[in-house]
């Protein structure tokens, strides 16, 4: 498997200096670092803001932070919007990171740095490190001075692209540039329990005594039985000559919350993502999934979107787990469901990341930190396209490198890509009907 050149440029270290006269009371003052929080909105090019807080710093030691922004960018990000041709700069116009410093609502002024991302996707480079003044300097001469640190290094990724809907059991593509190839295919099927799939797996039959987690919870309970519920639903991913390289499984049902038609996150539903191995399946990861509101559209409040958990199960066990991802997206819009621990990993001085994270993932056992250096989960992981509530959707899925030793390495993320893709129908009011595909009976469609 060929990977695609991705970059990712990362801004960190962020600290604060300010002149004495700003810190007093004084008239014309304003800034006061206890009261007045300061922070700032950071953007590449025209790519969307990111915003991030900033530290106060007295001396001329960088605080050491994990990046306070990432910014990734494709091949084709950085032919097509990065490095812009203009008949006045020439072909390699630098592109900018522009850093507009806040304290509370008051601006304390700007700073553009200029970025030559020419040859990032081949090795890491570091454009600035340290400090620089913000705005315009007062007329003593003392001036706001923002610490940072610009760097740009090497992302590269493997690209998946469902050739049709996930229920519709399509192709699985490697993209490679304007080259695709077929790599999977997926198998979905609808049935009556869903945990069919998972009755001979030894590994989940051995922890359920131990006190473990109850990952397969309410089989055959009332909750199963009510008539606004989908569940059942699973989808195979196979290698090229057929064999079953992973699987993602509906678990727990996705069942309306009592006098409504909506799936709460109090009660969501649940996959398991599973692997082969020793003839049985093994447990990967544990997807939940529930509608929820999210954002604010001003006037109108808060917007329908469907929310997500992930967790990793690691050594295939199911008596601890480490949350990965706690998110939600525009259920009308859809967008992007993505694993980037990139954070998790503080930036040094020389804006090069440590071996170790600042801070790590939560976990419910002996793992988090422990969880370092287990199967490098470090990074960015990866990520998975989702379309809006009623449309078409084919989902573009980018693994990252470190994190595929093999093609099953790769098919159980095509497999968590096709359990969140799904769970945009599993989640869909009951007031509404599913399509064919998704109903393995008759009742379905009329919910």
């Amino acid at each position: 498997m060929d990977p695609c050149q991705f970059v990712q440029v990362l801004v960190g270290n962020l600290s604060l200096k300010l002149p004495a006269s700003t810190r007093s009371g004084g008239a014309g003052a304003g800034v006061h670092p206890s009261s007045t929080p300061c922070y700032c909105k950071i953007r590449l090019n025209k790519l969307p803001y990111q915003t991030a807080p900033i530290a106060l710093d007295s001396d001329s030691t960088a605080v050491l932070t994990t990046p306070a922004a990432v910014f990734h960018l494709s091949k084709a990000d950085l032919e097509e919007k990065i490095s812009c041709k203009s008949s006045l700069f020439g072909s390699n116009l630098t592109s900018q990171v522009k850093v507009a410093v806040y304290s509370g609502r008051r601006l304390l002024g700007k700073v553009t740095l200029p970025v030559n991302l020419k040859g990032a996707e081949g090795k890491a480079t570091v454009f600035h490190s340290g400090w620089v003044s913000v705005g315009k300097k007062k007329t003593n001469g003392a001036a706001v001075e923002l610490n940072l640190t610009v760097r740009a290094e090497p992302d590269p990724r493997f690209v998946f692209e469902f050739a049709g809907e996930p229920e519709c059991s399509p192709q699985v593509l490697q993209v490679h540039g304007s080259m695709k190839q077929p790599m999977f295919t997926c198998k979905f099927s609808c049935r009556n329990n869903s945990d069919l799939h998972l009755r001979n797996c030894r590994s989940m039959q051995s922890d359920s005594g131990n006190g473990a987690r109850n990952w397969l919870p309410n089989f055959g309970s009332d909750r199963e039985r009510t008539t606004k519920e989908r569940k059942g639903w699973s989808v195979t991913v196979h290698d090229l000559s057929g064999s079953p390289v992973a699987m993602a499984s509906m678990v727990t049902p996705f069942v309306a919350s009592p006098g409504s038609d909506r799936v709460s996150r109090s009660n969501p539903g649940a996959w398991l993502i599973l692997q082969p191995g020793d003839g049985t399946w093994k447990p990967w990861g544990r997807l939940e999934a529930w509608r929820e509101k999210v954002g604010s559209t001003g006037s109108t409040g808060s917007t329908d979107g469907l929310g997500f958990r992930f967790d990793l199960l690691p050594d295939n066990s199911m008596n601890s787990s480490v949350s990965l991802v706690d998110t939600s997206l525009s259920s009308a819009k859809g967008g992007k469901f993505s694993i980037d621990l990139t954070g998790t990993v503080p930036m040094n001085k020389n804006g090069s990341r440590g071996g170790s994270p600042g801070c790590s993932p939560r976990g419910s056992g002996d793992f988090g930190y422990g969880l370092w250096p287990f199967a490098g989960y470090r990074g960015f992981v990866m990520s998975t396209t989702v379309e809006g509530e009623g449309r078409c959707s084919k989902p573009t899925v980018e693994v990252g490198v470190n994190h595929v030793g093999c093609a099953e390495d790769a098919a159980a993320f095509v497999a968590l890509a096709a359990a969140v893709d799904l769970s945009m129908d599993a989640c869909r009011s009951f007031s509404h009907k599913l399509r064919k595909e998704l109903a393995h009976s008759s009742d379905a469609l009329l919910h």
